[in-house]
């Protein structure tokens, strides 16, 4: 299938490795000119260079936080300087440290809304209105499986990505009409760092080792095994995709069946 991808220009947030990476890497594959965003440039500028030595799109990078002041401003600019517009908009960011719902502190939900909600929204805003008027636009959401099906011990991160979602389907009904898709694509257990650091943390919790807590996780997973990085990103780029213009406001499970939910 030609995904339509040739060309087209996207800003991957939170890209420098794990799952923003991922999708990078199979924008990429498909032809299109891709920013890559994060705070560490050296890890940037070397996944630019590789992705672009591989073809046959190409990568550009800018150093930013997204939790910092002027975040947004930054990767607006970026955007004009780097892609000269923007097509696609993944957006994707870390999650606050695990802990109960019951125990957190309000301070918490502050700083989780205002690194994980707030410049999202408004860097999507920033950026909508150029896919409106070109006619074509994608913006995709990297959730969590906590949006379908609360994850223990990760009560505010269930809480403010399940705001996400409701936002992004609020927006996919407002700017459809302009040829504009949003989604969001929930990741069950698919294996990076932030699956291995919460399976420690259990692991601390528990009084089990790192290990024994996958094989349990594994378990409860139908398809029997962690999800691979690649197999995530190919549903990401499908969903990016010009044959997927009639996919929109929806939540896409890529989860080997972990979600037990209809």
């Amino acid at each position: 299938m030609d995904l339509q991808l040739t060309g087209r220009r996207a800003l991957v947030l939170a890209s420098s490795r794990g799952l923003g990476l991922g999708v990078a890497t199979a924008l990429v594959a498909e032809g299109a000119h891709v920013l890559l965003t994060g705070r560490d440039a050296d890890r940037l500028a070397a996944a630019a260079a590789d992705l672009t030595a591989r073809g046959p799109g190409r990568a550009d990078w800018t150093a930013c936080d997204l939790g910092a002041e002027g975040a947004v401003e930054t990767l607006v600019a970026a955007v004009a300087d780097k892609l000269g517009g923007i097509d696609i908009l993944v957006n994707n960011s870390g999650g606050p440290a695990p802990g109960p719902v019951h125990a957190s502190q309000p301070e918490s939900w502050r700083k989780g809304f205002e690194s994980m909600i707030a410049p999202i929204v408004a860097l999507t805003h920033a950026l909508v209105p150029q896919m409106r008027a070109q006619g074509w636009g994608r913006v995709l959401t990297l959730a969590s499986s906590g949006v379908a099906q609360p994850i223990p011990n990760l009560g505010i991160s269930n809480s403010l990505r399940a705001a996400l979602q409701g936002w992004s389907k609020t927006l996919a009904t407002e700017v459809a009409a302009d040829g504009v898709t949003a989604n969001l694509l929930l990741p069950g257990r698919i294996h990076t760092d932030r699956v291995d650091e919460l399976d420690a943390a259990a692991a601390a919790r528990t009084g089990k080792t790192p290990a024994e807590v996958a094989t349990a996780s594994r378990a409860t997973i139908p398809a029997g095994r962690y999800g691979r990085v690649e197999e995530f990103a190919a549903v990401a780029a499908f969903l990016c995709s010009g044959p997927a213009s009639y996919v929109t406001g929806t939540s896409v499970r890529c989860d080997g069946g972990m979600i037990r939910g209809v």
